[in-house]
């Protein structure tokens, strides 16, 4: 491995975010603020618990998947596709570097960013509601595994991405519903058995799932099932992107 080449990639990414840092930082902070305004005083109002849960507390959870799937996307997608925009792709691809060396510089750079935006609005929750993390251990697992496995398919989604409006289709047309009725704020067990059956074809909820139960003890599906899927999904992005550096799809043409 050329640790060399992924500190280069990987700085260079981080340049970038550090040159917007106060908008990185402020703009996660207010959009939590408005979550907990919204679904914390105006359902909560309404829902005061879930499973025995503070209805503000419950959402944490869900809040920070939602903001860590959708900057994972975003960051790694963009890191990967402005180079190929610009032409930089191929000195990249012609450097004596193999192709784990530059995923691990762009989506190491993009995980790191998520995870930040991750830490940032579970202090702002911390502001909001009391949280108590039953498993810390777990908590960490869940993010960092999340934060890599969606970086990942950013970093794939960059590549097949064609303009800039290509690269917000997949994370607005999909990822983002998927998000919203993943359980993110509410129970599955809240809803109609068909629902409940027909959500459990969605992969975002053994994610929110999982978390979740990090932080409470409590889980909408088996916590080791929600760590296979987790699992898998980051196996399967690596074995696409494995394909697309052997093929040359999207970035040699």
């Amino acid at each position: 491995m050329n640790w060399t080449a992924v500190a280069t990639i990987y700085r260079a990414e981080m340049a970038r975010f550090w040159r917007t840092f106060l908008q990185s930082f402020i703009s996660p902070v207010l959009s939590t603020s408005l979550y907990f305004v919204v679904f914390g005083s105006a359902i909560g109002s309404r829902i005061q618990e879930v499973d025995g849960i503070d209805y503000g507390a419950f959402i944490v959870p869900g809040l920070i998947m939602l903001s860590v799937i959708t900057q994972s996307i975003s960051n790694a997608s963009f890191g990967i596709y402005f180079p190929k925009f610009i032409g930089n792709i191929y000195e990249i691809l012609s450097a004596p570097i193999n192709f784990l060396e530059v995923v691990a510089g762009f989506v190491g750079a993009a995980a790191t960013k998520s995870l930040f935006i991750g830490v940032v609005i579970l202090c702002t929750a911390s502001l909001f509601v009391d949280l108590s993390i039953q498993h810390p251990v777990a908590m960490v697992a869940f993010l960092l595994l999340t934060c890599l496995s969606f970086s990942l398919m950013g970093f794939i989604i960059g590549i097949w991405a064609g303009n800039f409006e290509q690269l917000q289709l997949v994370p607005l047309l999909v990822v983002t519903p998927l998000v919203f009725l993943g359980g993110s704020f509410y129970s599955i067990s809240m809803l109609p058995p068909v629902w409940q059956t027909i959500t459990l074809f969605n992969p975002v909820v053994y994610l929110v799932s999982g978390f979740r139960w990090a932080f409470f003890g409590q889980a909408d599906v088996p916590v080791l099932l929600s760590l296979c899927a987790i699992g898998g999904f980051t196996l399967a992005c690596m074995g696409v992107i494995w394909w697309i550096f052997k093929t040359g799809w999207r970035i040699r043409a």
